[in-house]
């Protein structure tokens, strides 16, 4: 498996188009999820400047500030930029202060980029959640508790769904058709209180899994970790790999880094 780079130039150019070390009121966060199960590992370029390289089926990067307004986004299989076209290449516009998914979505003969705007925020010692669809050949479905009501009810492909606010607590959950038939048991799925989720289904109908995100922690009479310096979370039984944004001792450094999460 290729490993990920760091990536200083990258850094130098984001941070010399917004005016300074990180400025968030200038700033968008964003983070890229490869949901596609059939592509191969990609490189991601943002504005003619690589962002992530190699990163395979599964990997979530952690938040990376980009400066606010439109940006071209191209995908790469790995290590062909110069070489070959893009297999994507697609807009994307964000706005200051505000948090997204890019997730790579979609078989690689149809690859697309599909965008959804974060949540920051949830009530103290509550939790929140929201399910994306991201498996291609799946069918519609709900989530819900087992043998009990819907929490979502008919998302289909490329759907994600508003976000819900719940007490905190391990939920026995699963995914179903609407006639109520089991797709995948998400039994003891602990969502910790301030905090907030993404639940993406992933992989193929018949290999369907997940990919459990933290979005965001609320850290009471402190500062709020929104994801940047830290790795993005996950929490399923999936090997993703979790690439990291840091900034240290002010410094502009940018280090994208892979790591292997247990089954």
């Amino acid at each position: 498996m290729k490993k990920i780079f760091s990536i200083l130039a990258t850094v130098m150019l984001m941070l010399s188009l917004a005016g300074g070390a990180f400025a968030a009121e200038n700033d968008a966060m964003v983070r890229i999820v490869h949901a596609s199960p059939d592509a191969p590992a990609v490189d991601v370029y943002v504005d003619g400047n690589a962002v992530v390289e190699g990163a395979e089926f599964r990997a979530a990067t952690d938040y990376m500030n980009l400066p606010a307004g439109d940006h071209k986004v191209e995908i790469y299989a790995a290590g062909t930029m110069g070489s070959e076209d893009p297999v994507i290449s697609q807009d994307l516009t964000v706005e200051a202060g505000m948090a997204y998914t890019v997730a790579a979505a979609n078989t690689v003969e149809n690859l697309e980029l599909v965008v959804a705007q974060d949540s920051m925020e949830v009530t103290e010692g509550m939790t929140k959640v929201r399910v994306g669809h991201l498996s291609p050949d799946a069918p519609t479905v709900d989530v819900g508790l087992v043998g009990g009501d819907a929490l979502f009810s008919g998302a289909e492909f490329k759907a994600i769904t508003d976000y819900q606010e719940l007490d905190a607590g391990t939920y026995d959950l699963e995914i179903r058709t609407p006639a109520g038939d089991q797709v995948l048991d998400l039994s003891g799925t602990m969502l910790e209180e301030n905090t907030v989720y993404s639940v993406f289904a992933i992989n193929t109908a018949d290999q369907l899994e997940v990919l459990v995100l933290k979005d965001y922690t609320l850290m009471p009479g402190s500062m709020p970790e929104t994801g940047m310096g830290g790795a993005a979370a996950e929490q399923s039984s999936t090997l993703p790999i979790v690439l990291a944004a840091t900034v240290l001792g002010g410094a502009a450094l940018l280090f994208v880094t892979r790591r292997k999460l247990q089954k």
